[in-house]
């Protein structure tokens, strides 16, 4: 059984006791708070869109769930291929056996869970067939084989055949191609439009286009993915695929991918996109016009992986990685003008909750926090911040420029979907942070704890702004200060409340972004297959430079620092310094309460039948002006969640 991923405690005797001090007199609410259930597992998330399942494969562990949500306008079912294997193994949420084959509505959900390792298959009676056309799909639970096609039944290969296979001469579409090729086949494809979705099922090919640029694959506004890989070790490099519904390259259920000179643009989810895949790459690539991320690593502990030398800009977020865990790296990249930047999560609607061990390493971080990006669902949450971790452990935020943010540079948060997850031992070391609107670094809460908020490249603000550590050797930590920050909290709460009925600029009208490097050599470079890819860069980890541009974007920040941008902001930045020096935590709002409280009490009991009326007077009056202090302390912090909500 999976249990609630608890880091190592870090060892504090000179400052312990000032945890201590306030976790004693914190409300009894908190306790509640910081549960983290040991059985939380979480659940795949397959969206039902107008007319397809996304993603239209998943695998998932023997007893897990999967939760259908129809995020299309037209009503969709869910249908066993075999309703008597669905009615002894699948269960409801209200207990009842097999799936419910009523229509699921715009916005509705059915979540279900698997008992019983096998493949389950499914199809919409509205949109597709018990034969698989259409708008059909499949569960597969446990470590069996997926035969879905006749090449599923195939093994990945780590050596090339040096069959080269040439779209459109040989073949007259990359569909065509992928059918006939076996595995460790090269796909080259030469210039053109290609209107078509490629769905790959033969493991470690490798499809490679003759011109990044000039080789497309558009999706025309109609057809989900420009590439669905459903197969091991499967290579895709030097083309662009744009204007999708769902995605423009997408690995799914996988172990090895490689994704190398890519340019995705204008799809309607994400970019790039590897789901519950293991031992992957991407790098040197492209990602803009999402409404939800440009790159995204999801459902994956441990993932194997690495995201290297992209560019993400004018999506949601950069990247989001939902319980996405364990050896993952993202390293020397370009992450701008996005509503928010990097975005590692925990969540229950996908496997393996909580994310942890996350490194983020020599990235150029900026300027996140455009208003004419697209968006969509709960994206938007992270405006205004260079990095958000939410509800995320041990991850390590290090050796990265972070600059130009209205809100945060680095964000450490907890999170509440079904289950509370609270954001525990993560890392912010090295790192040169400038023009933070309201702090560089911010650890909120309630229950955050044991975050290391080291030393930086020049001046650093955090909220608490006593909250600091000092590395002493390779692990040991001496902490100074451990509060919580409430205001982030609240202004999430009120951008929650903003979401209720967005409105976003369109992501099929972005702007079309201009040429992209193209791969060297294309035609003449050696096919390789996508396995054991993250053992391969185990000596490459270790370096990771800062993108060439970093030194001329720092340089013309700061000579534009001085010229105030915004509503308000020397007013924004006061009303901010000031409050984070006072930080609203549920600890201190705990204590302080119990004291005024306490404090009344002891006042009434003293001048209750006293003579001396005039003391007792001015005891009230003091009581009253620190009540007053409080309140104001108070309205201040939520004056600040208020600026700050906006987005």
């Amino acid at each position: 059984m999976r249990t609630c991923h608890r880091p190592p405690s870090v060892p504090s005797r000179v400052a312990g006791w000032r945890r201590r001090r306030w976790r004693v007199v914190s409300l009894s609410a908190l306790a509640l708070l910081t549960a983290c259930d040991p059985d939380a597992r979480g659940a795949t998330q397959v969206k039902m869109h107008d007319n397809a399942f996304n993603a239209p494969v998943v695998r998932i562990p023997d007893g897990a769930g999967v939760i259908f949500t129809n995020a299309g306008r037209n009503p969709h079912n869910i249908v066993p291929v075999d309703p008597a294997r669905w009615g002894t193994a699948v269960t409801r949420a209200d207990g009842a056996a097999g799936a419910d084959t009523a229509a699921v509505t715009s916005g509705e959900k059915q979540a279900l869970t698997f008992a019983g390792p096998g493949v389950y298959a499914y199809y919409c009676s509205y949109h597709g067939t018990k034969e698989g056309q259409g708008m059909a799909g499949a569960v597969i639970v446990g470590d069996v084989a997926y035969e879905g096609a006749a090449q599923g039944k195939l093994a990945a290969v780590d050596t090339a055949t040096g069959t080269v296979r040439r779209v459109p001469q040989q073949h007259a579409t990359i569909q065509g191609a992928v059918d006939a090729a076996v595995p460790g086949d090269l796909i080259l494809v030469d210039s053109g439009v290609y209107r078509e979705e490629v769905q790959v099922t033969t493991p470690a090919l490798v499809i490679r286009g003759t011109d990044r640029n000039a080789v497309v694959v558009d999706g025309e506004f109609v057809r989900p993915n420009g590439f669905n890989v459903l197969a091991d070790g499967v290579a895709i490099e030097n083309l662009t695929a744009r204007n999708h519904t769902f995605n423009g390259v997408f690995w799914t259920g996988v172990t090895g991918y490689r994704g190398r000179y890519l340019t995705t643009y204008n799809n309607g989810d994400y970019g790039i996109y590897a789901f519950d895949a293991t031992d992957g790459l991407l790098e040197d690539s492209y990602a803009s016009g999402s409404p939800d991320a440009g790159f995204y690593i999801g459902q994956c502990d441990p993932c194997r992986a690495v995201i290297r030398r992209v560019i993400a800009e004018h999506n949601a977020v950069g990247y989001s990685g939902t319980n996405s865990s364990g050896d993952l790296h993202i390293l020397s990249s370009v992450w701008r003008f996005n509503r928010g930047g990097l975005v590692p999560n925990s969540l229950d609607t996908e496997l393996y909750p909580p994310q942890h061990h996350t490194t983020i390493r020599g990235n150029l971080i900026y300027a996140n926090q455009s208003r004419t990006a697209p968006g969509k669902g709960l994206s938007p949450l992270a405006w205004g911040n260079g990095v958000v971790i939410g509800g995320g452990r041990e991850n390590v935020v290090e050796g990265n420029v972070i600059l130009d943010h209205a809100g945060h540079g680095v964000m450490i948060a907890p999170l509440i979907d079904a289950h509370w997850w609270p954001a525990v031992g993560n890392r912010v070391l090295d790192n040169r942070i400038l023009g933070s609107g309201r702090a560089d670094v911010s650890v909120g809460g309630p229950t955050s704890a044991d975050n290391c908020i080291g030393p930086s490249q020049g001046p650093m603000t955090t909220a608490p702004r006593l909250l600091a550590c000092e590395l002493l050797g390779d692990s040991v930590v001496q902490r100074r200060g451990d509060e919580n920050d409430l205001v982030p909290a609240l202004a999430l709460a009120m951008r929650m409340w903003r979401l209720r009925d967005p409105t976003y600029p369109d992501w099929r009208t972005q702007p079309v972004p201009p040429p992209q490097p193209t791969m060297p050599d294309p035609i003449g470079a050696p096919a390789l297959p996508a396995v054991n890819v993250f053992a391969g860069l185990a000596d490459e980890l270790a370096v990771a430079p800062f993108p060439v541009i970093t030194d001329s974007v720092v340089t013309a920040y700061l000579a534009n620092a001085s010229t105030p941008t915004g509503p308000r902001p020397r007013l924004d930045r006061a009303m901010a310094t000031l409050q984070a020096w006072m930080p609203l935590s549920l600890a201190r709002l705990g204590a302080v309460g119990i004291l005024l409280v306490a404090w009344a009490v002891r006042i009434r009991r003293r001048t209750r039948g006293s003579a001396d009326v005039q003391a007792g007077h001015a005891a009230r009056r003091v009581w009253r002006l620190a009540a007053a202090a409080v309140v104001a302390w108070i309205g201040l912090a939520l004056a600040v969640a208020v600026r700050f909500s906006a987005m």
